[in-house]
């Protein structure tokens, strides 16, 4: 008897989003595949026994296991006959979910046990809570989601990451922070290697061969950047964008832009 089924198409979000959630008490035997999926779901079994068939591989799985389901991997799962089971799910996609996933151990090891993990099983809870909203569902379940996948991550760590994962974390992590901190006149290299908590030079070596350009270099071409569009699209004063973009002193601004781009700020507004 199927007690609960949700689904949606929360697309907003490209990185990573909720497409089902569900709850069922399965019949004696009820049986899913062999067969493929087009995003990742999670089980998690709330009681009884059944079996889940990946990769070659039988699972016999109880209160409190879960298993995960891959796109584009032949699988099967049934209910025991005796013991038929009762089971959640949560159904993931986006283009950030492999990355994500790729941080815990679920990949390589698609059966897992929540044990007394409160804070991971009250996800599934939630989601069923999230979808008795009308308005702005896909905000609240997607944030779900994201506590979900770093509750994942922490109990169940990909146990070694090559040095070529973590340099290419690295990169990433310092480009996320210069998007979002390039306004601030107070940011430096420094701050950046500080905050990944490695070596300013391991960090300009790593950046500018993944980049091919140095944190500084990037970061004024990015700051650049920024103040050409805010040039075209806005009326704004050269004084607040150079503010807008990091720079107090708008002559100083103002050279770094001729030098860039050959033209002052204002000549390239009137130029636009």
């Amino acid at each position: 008897m199927k007690d609960f089924i949700f689904s949606n198409d929360f697309f907003r979000n490209l990185d990573a989003f909720v497409y089902t959630c569900g709850y069922e008490t399965c019949e004696p035997g009820h049986s899913y595949g062999p067969a493929l999926r087009s995003g990742y779901l999670i089980h998690y079994i709330l009681g009884g026994t059944g079996r889940y068939k990946v990769n070659g591989k039988t699972y016999r799985l109880k209160e409190g296991d879960a298993f995960l389901i891959c796109p584009d991997e032949l699988i099967y799962y049934e209910a025991d006959k005796k013991y038929p089971w009762v089971y959640t799910w949560i159904g993931f996609q986006g283009v950030k979910i492999r990355e994500y996933l790729d941080r815990t151990s679920l990949l390589s090891e698609p059966v897992f046990h929540y044990g007394q993990d409160d804070r991971i099983r009250l996800c599934h809870e939630k989601m069923f809570e999230a979808n008795q909203l009308k308005n702005n569902r896909d905000l609240i379940m997607n944030s779900i989601l994201y506590e979900y996948l770093f509750l994942l991550v922490r109990k169940f760590p990909k146990e070694q990451i090559s040095a070529v994962e973590k340099q290419a974390i690295y990169v990433e992590e310092a480009l996320k922070y210069l998007e979002t901190q390039y306004g601030s006149e107070s940011i430096t290299i420094q701050t950046v290697a500080d905050y990944l908590g490695i070596d300013r030079s391991y960090l300009h070596r790593l950046f500018k061969k993944a980049v091919g350009a140095s944190p500084q270099e990037y970061l004024l071409d990015l700051r650049i950047r920024k103040a050409c569009s805010l040039l075209k699209q806005t009326e704004l004063p050269v004084t607040i964008i150079a503010l807008s973009v990091g720079y107090e002193d708008t002559l100083y601004f103002s050279r770094l832009f001729k030098r860039k781009k050959g033209v002052n700020p204002s000549d390239y507004r009137k130029g636009c």
